[in-house]
């Protein structure tokens, strides 16, 4: 029976993956769960896990580092599977070699995720079998733990410099968290219509409803990719893939029609300088 470490420092993101790899993986078996870099390299040390899934961005210790002592301390007797668990888009992924380190996206994709556990189930067959995994029948060599925990050094070099090159401010939001009832829901931010200031609260609008959260306007808008939300008043922030179209008033006023949506927003004449070339 397989087992695995997940380590991450949202305790909503490491009890969703526990439910996916729960239903797409039913025979693996987490032995434990880590809040950060530190604590996973020393359950690790410990439980000796088959594969361990862990963010990149976790105090104490980043995943980056805790996979190089993974890797440093076992490369003679056994090869750990890394999963990596991360925000990055594009940025980072490029670093990323199919074979020996794998990444899952935030928020998951189960079938990403599906990807992922077919390779570690291939990989740890091979492992089992002292082949080295991915190579054809004829040229089958005998699988060397040294050989790979050398692979899995320069891939984790790659990503410290990829990750580097990443200016700061652009891991933007990925999900918003919101409270219904007594559980706490995971919106994908590109299911987000726009957001409003709502009194105490700022309501985040979809298609097929909203909720509310407590973080305001102003602290949203810092944590926001600017290439897909546009602030248009002090209010109001919208995803400007949910737009329509542009319907032009008097006075430079603009009020946005919205994908799937009944109601327009007003844009601000303080705004209205984003929608000139439209």
């Amino acid at each position: 029976m397989p087992t695995a470490l997940i380590a991450d420092d949202e305790p909503l993101l490491r009890e969703q993956i526990k439910l996916r790899l729960a239903k797409l993986w039913p025979e693996l078996t987490i032995v434990a769960e880590a809040t950060n870099g530190a604590e996973a390299h020393s359950q690790y040390e410990n439980l000796e896990p088959d594969i361990v899934f862990l963010d990149i961005h976790m105090p104490v210790m980043n995943g980056l580092d805790a996979a190089r002592l993974m890797v440093s301390g076992r490369e003679r007797e056994r090869r750990v599977q890394i999963v990596f668990i991360t925000a990055f888009d594009t940025h980072a992924v490029e670093a990323f070699e199919r074979g020996a380190i794998d990444y899952v996206l935030k928020p998951f994709n189960e079938t990403r995720l599906a990807e992922t556990i077919d390779r570690l189930k291939n990989r740890i067959q091979s492992a089992s079998s002292g082949i080295s995994p991915g190579v054809g029948a004829v040229e089958q060599q005998p699988y060397s733990a040294g050989d790979e925990a050398a692979k899995l050094r320069l891939i984790l070099r790659q990503l410290d410099v990829q990750i580097a090159q990443i200016k700061p401010g652009t891991a933007y939001l990925q999900w918003i968290k919101a409270s219904v009832g007594q559980t706490v829901r995971l919106i994908p931010i590109g299911d987000v219509v726009y957001f409003q200031s709502d009194e105490k609260y700022t309501r985040v609008v979809l298609e097929d409803g909203e909720v509310l959260i407590r973080k305001p306007i102003k602290e949203l808008i810092e944590e926001l990719d600017p290439d897909r939300f546009w602030q248009i008043h002090r209010a109001t922030i919208v995803n400007i893939h949910a737009i329509a179209g542009v319907v032009r008033g008097l006075r430079d006023q603009a009020d946005l029609k919205l994908n799937n949506r009944a109601e327009t927003l007003t844009v601000s004449r303080n705004y209205t300088h984003l929608f000139k070339q439209m």
